[in-house]
């Protein structure tokens, strides 16, 4: 028996036993997790196919240990500029192990769990119109700036005080989109804003390209 099952925004092929590396789950070591986003399920060649999703099914597993992926290098060059950057990155992964495949009979989440999630994007907008305009730092785009928003990172003085390897997570938890930003400048460039140093700032800036140093 398998089944294709949806975990953090990826399609897996899993069966029972089945150890799986998937994006960074928030659950905590040792403990169950339920994914219900099952699109097929394979039950000794009795096949049901999701419309995207089968009503009932889940995967149930545990949560082995929190890791991080091989290195992947990161290269950036600019033709004819004379710009060459060089970073690595490492993947945060989850290894979770399958322990049952439910072809019926799972618990749905509440419909008003997935309604509670446009109430918290719009709480997060609001919190961020009474914050700073974290757009000003460099690397920092529309998209980024709402992210940290909702992550409670919404002045910058926030900013400043955020460790960049929490920065990393947050970016690599949202999706393989952000994980390739590189925010090494971020607090820096946000606490020359939050001192009120412009003109720093701004000489600062002049020396990254993407929040990097050229």
């Amino acid at each position: 028996m398998y089944a294709i099952v949806e975990i953090a925004g990826q399609q897996f092929k899993v069966a029972k036993d089945q150890k799986v590396f998937v994006h960074r789950l928030a659950e905590d070591e040792g403990s169950k997790v339920s994914f219900d986003n099952v699109l097929l399920v394979d039950n000794g060649g009795d096949v049901t196919i999701g419309a995207p999703a089968i009503d009932g099914a889940s995967v149930e597993a545990k949560v082995v240990k929190h890791l991080k992926g091989d290195k992947v290098i990161v290269f950036k060059k600019k033709r004819r500029k004379g710009y060459r950057v060089k970073n690595g990155h490492r993947q945060f992964l989850t290894e979770i192990v399958v322990e049952d495949i439910l072809a019926s009979g799972a618990k749905k989440q509440a419909p008003k769990a997935k309604a509670e999630k446009p109430a918290k994007k719009a709480a997060a907008k609001k919190t961020a119109k009474k914050g700073d305009d974290l757009k000003k730092i460099e690397g920092i785009g529309p998209k980024i700036a709402e992210l940290f928003n909702s992550n409670g990172i919404v002045t910058y003085t926030d900013l400043a005080a955020t460790a960049v390897d929490k920065l990393r997570d947050i970016l690599t938890e949202a999706g393989p989109n952000y994980a390739n930003k590189v925010p090494d400048t971020w607090p820096q460039q946000a606490q020359l804003a939050a001192d009120g140093k412009w003109d720093e700032l701004k000489d600062l800036q002049e020396k990254l390209d993407g929040g990097i140093e050229k």
